[in-house]
């Protein structure tokens, strides 16, 4: 079994404890049970194997835990949530809110030098607080893997639009020259024309609509036209410019969100909470639930796996159990994400003896 790190960010284990550095210490008591304590030989400081993972201080059982996220990410509201599981709406909401801010951070240390060739990005609209507040949720969408990798809420404006192609392009491999297809709303030329220059080749498609049905769409290349028949021809899925792929996104964000649902009661109050429901919807969709697009013979790929962030399906535990470390050298924080590893301990007693 591996080693369970000790949770202080200023533990300096010395090189005659490096080997035996946890031992068991007694329990503690929940809800749920007693659980296991450890302590570490170098600082002498004791912590639970939940330390520093989105389980601390859980009085409950970590697979309720796992089971209310989700039951969220399938479309559930957090009434229909806490009848299920039989628990208080309060505990729904607290343990939703950990949940999202655990997928916020591990969303933001995996997207790391991403080979995005093909970028397509909409928009959704949706009311926060009532009908008089619509508000407008930007997404994006790598076609050839099917990641998710950005994501803005908020108004329809230049600010959010700049925001969006800013995170694109910051964990970008800048070796990639992307094809960039969006609907004809007014501030995306002007926001890609100004992240990526020249470096990509844009273009929009537009559809006119009469009593509900697309009646004409009109292609057309903005950026880098000369480019355009070789980026389509490099292409794996498309043949033309086309928004197809990022329309098929929104409609699983709809159905995966009980905040996005049509007529319904269950439209989100506050913008908070509808940014944290979003940022643990994209974590399970990258990262925990297969794509049925990405099947290759038996394997059902998710698109983290495509995109080359993982080499497997993770899970919602190994998500939450990931652990969130800080060390110390030379005055500076830095801040390290790993995923959790099993408890390699050595009996009390015979630490106590050597």
């Amino acid at each position: 079994m591996k080693s369970l790190y000790c949770p202080n960010p200023g533990c300096t284990p010395s090189k005659d404890v490096t080997t035996r550095a946890t031992i068991r210490y007694g329990f503690y008591q929940t809800r749920s049970g007693k659980r296991r304590r450890y302590q570490c030989r170098a600082c002498g400081k004791t912590f639970c194997s939940t330390s520093r993972t989105a389980y601390y201080r859980l009085q409950h059982r970590r697979v309720t835990f796992d089971e209310v996220a989700a039951l969220s990410v399938e479309g559930l509201n957090k009434s229909a949530i806490a009848r299920v599981k039989q628990i208080s709406w309060n505990t729904v909401h607290r343990w939703l809110e950990r949940a999202a801010s655990w997928s916020r951070r591990f969303n933001d240390r995996r997207m790391r030098r991403l080979s995005l060739a093909e970028l397509q990005a909409d928009e959704i609209q949706t009311i926060v607080g009532g009908k008089q507040q619509p508000i407008w949720i930007f997404v994006a969408l790598d076609v050839w893997s099917r990641l998710w990798p950005s994501i803005v809420v908020g108004k329809r404006s230049y600010r959010n639009t700049l925001d969006l192609f800013r995170n694109l392009s910051q964990p970008m491999n800048p070796e990639v020259v992307p094809l960039i297809t969006t609907d004809g709303f007014k501030f995306y030329e002007r926001v890609i024309g100004r992240v990526f220059g020249p470096a990509c080749v844009y273009g929009q498609v537009i559809k006119t609509r009469r009593n509900d049905r697309v009646i004409r769409v009109e292609r057309k290349a903005l950026i880098g036209a000369g480019r355009l028949n070789q980026a389509l021809r490099n292409s794996e899925d498309s043949g033309t410019l086309n928004t197809s792929f990022v329309e098929r996104l929104n409609l699983t964000i709809r159905q995966s969100s009980a905040y996005l649902g049509r007529r319904t009661i269950g439209q989100s109050r506050w913008k908070q909470c509808l940014e944290d429901h979003l940022e643990l919807l994209r974590c399970h969709y990258n990262f925990v639930r297969p794509h049925r697009a990405l099947k290759f013979g038996r394997e059902v790929r998710t698109p983290a796996m495509q995109a080359g962030l993982t080499n497997k399906s993770l899970t919602l535990r190994a998500i939450f159990s990931s652990r969130m470390f800080l060390r110390l050298p030379k005055n500076v924080i830095f801040m390290l994400f790993v995923l959790a590893r099993p408890v390699n301990f050595t009996p009390r007693r015979l630490a106590l003896v050597a």
